[in-house]
């Protein structure tokens, strides 16, 4: 069944999947998400300063921040036992799952193994 509207779109990566394979990518990852969900800083040198914050975690095989910031659309890369990351809006939209399936299709051209759930946030215990 076919998700029209979601909350969460969470991208759960495969079985050998190693946070270094996502840094090549994650320049046009973050800007297209960023693009597309309607957040982009006016200013370039800030984009490209969150991108490299990004690679350079990724480049020592660590979790990157993502976009935690507010916003419409939060990119999220949860404390888990599973790589992911998850896209996150306040209300239920169509929105979110065109920019998940977004996202995907880029992961799916750079054959890094994942899939892709909706609404299936899980609270870590503290």
């Amino acid at each position: 069944m076919a998700v029209s509207r979601a909350q969460t779109g969470h991208i759960v990566f495969g079985q050998n999947f190693k946070w270094k394979n996502l840094a090549p990518e994650m320049d046009n990852f973050l800007r297209t998400f960023l693009r597309e969900t309607g957040q982009m800083p006016p200013e370039d040198e800030i984009v490209q300063m969150f991108v490299k914050l990004n690679q350079m975690d990724l480049e020592k095989n660590r979790k990157p921040e993502g976009w935690n910031r507010r916003g419409r659309v939060r990119m999220v890369f949860p404390i888990s036992d599973k790589p992911q990351l998850y896209l996150r809006t306040q209300l239920k939209s169509a929105e979110l799952v065109r920019v998940t399936e977004l996202m995907s299709s880029l992961l799916k051209k750079a054959k890094i193994s994942h899939k892709v759930k909706y609404d299936d946030l899980h609270h870590v215990p503290i």
